[in-house]
């Protein structure tokens, strides 16, 4: 895996190695939703699912860890606590971890169903 510096790299490329370093975790339904043409808080979610508290909580280290060793830090984080939904927020995308009941209620896949929707997958 490439360690350089991201800082410099567009959001989306950003936003494409945050799903990526989820699936080092065996995240589930990984998908990349582009939000720049809907008024949306930031430019993309990065949605991945866990099927338990323990995947949630590893997969949203793998971020974070990963994503600070290329020198990005997120700007806020929430949820680790629960860890149903842990959200880690790097301005211009924003990673969702979801436990698979609480992705299931929050349905923020059709709440953004107008954007553009990739699938990340091994």
């Amino acid at each position: 895996m490439n360690l350089e510096p991201a800082r410099n790299l567009p959001a989306q490329d950003l936003a494409r190695e945050a799903a990526r370093l989820t699936l080092t975790k065996r995240a589930e339904d990984v998908v990349i939703l582009d939000l720049r043409e809907l008024d949306g808080v930031c430019d993309y979610f990065v949605l991945s699912t866990g099927q338990s508290e323990v995947q949630t909580r590893a997969i949203a280290d793998a971020v974070d860890e990963g994503m600070r060793a290329r020198g990005v830090r997120p700007w806020h984080v929430e949820g680790y606590e629960a860890r149903r939904w842990i959200l880690l927020d790097y301005v211009d995308f924003v990673v969702h971890v979801f436990h698979t009941r609480a992705r299931e209620y929050y349905l923020l896949d059709k709440l953004w169903g107008d954007a553009h929707r990739e699938t990340v997958a091994d």
